[in-house]
């Protein structure tokens, strides 16, 4: 048994969702790659997958088998490409999570010129405002916002946002713009869905602070159902530049309160820790930081 071919045919298996979709993506008929994990499941003598009629799952000895084979599947074209004197072009598989509206922002637009530049990439986007596991999910590198709580995890900061409440033209236009943070009482509030019971807001302006407990009209549990409530005029809500970029720029979403500070909102690039970031995931790194900083958010 070619043991670094298994591990291709298991890993694509298990990434791909069904021996069907591994099997076009492989080149190979559905009962070779059906017989190659047999074979592997032989080999090592232990039940890597469990079948049904729809579908497969990983076992406890699958999941761990899967995590240690994508490093060496990693490392392994880490090693083919250095082989072919590619110092300049990446090649393999990046898989890489970020916030949905985040991404749809600020990496989608300009995602393409990161593939021009490496046509021997292949990209694996995991969309979620989750902070997923990122060992659990077989990630190399995930976009977060806000500040990090995971020790366990290599952390490299690429910008700092402006926080701000936000609401649309129209909004503002029919229920009237507050002037103090405690004007705020009066208005339909926009929030996460996690925050329970009165939501505290605190501003600071100079050495002056107010802290201001609005109890949400809206709860969304996701940053693009926020900008949502905001574009359909519900109410006020705590965003940032990043969230509505565009609009911000074009007017039809304005800042409130805007003498009043807010913290900032740090963007992070993590890496799982435990082993060496691959080739794919640092060069990933510098170019998207590069994209924040180049542009207004």
């Amino acid at each position: 048994m070619d043991r670094l071919v298994a591990m291709r045919q298991f890993a694509t298996v298990v990434e791909t969702g069904s021996f069907s979709a591994a099997a076009r993506r492989l080149n190979m008929g559905q009962p070779a790659v059906s017989k190659a994990i047999a074979n592997l499941e032989e080999y090592l003598g232990v039940r890597l997958l469990t079948r049904t009629t729809r579908a497969q799952h990983l076992t406890e000895a699958g999941q761990r088998y899967y995590e240690r084979a994508r490093i060496v599947l990693d490392e392994a074209d880490e090693a083919e490409a250095a082989a072919r004197e590619a110092a300049l072009s990446l090649a393999g598989r990046l898989r890489l999570a970020a916030p949905s509206t985040f991404a749809a922002l600020h990496l989608l637009p300009r995602l393409h010129e990161f593939l021009d530049a490496h046509p021997g990439l292949t990209i694996d986007l995991v969309l979620d405002d989750r902070w997923i596991d990122l060992i659990e999910e077989g990630v190399d590198l995930a976009i977060r916002l806000g500040q990090p709580s995971d020790s366990s995890l290599v952390a490299r900061k690429l910008m700092t946002s402006q926080r701000m409440l936000v609401a649309s033209a129209g909004y503002l236009e029919r229920h009237g713009e507050p002037g103090r943070p405690e004007d705020l009482l009066a208005h339909r509030i926009v929030a996460y869905s996690q925050f329970e019971g009165p939501t505290a807001w605190s501003f600071q302006q100079g050495t002056a602070s107010v802290s201001v407990a609005v109890q949400p009209t809206l709860r969304v549990s996701a940053a693009e159902g926020m900008r949502s409530c905001i574009l359909s005029e519900l109410g006020i809500g705590m965003g940032s530049a990043l969230m509505f970029t565009p609009e911000l720029a074009a007017g039809t979403v304005r800042p409130v309160l805007a003498e009043w500070h807010l913290p900032s909102l740090d963007v992070w690039a993590m890496l799982p820790s435990g082993r060496k970031a691959t080739r794919r995931a640092r060069v990933f790194v510098d170019w998207i930081e590069g994209v924040l900083k180049s542009g207004s958010a």
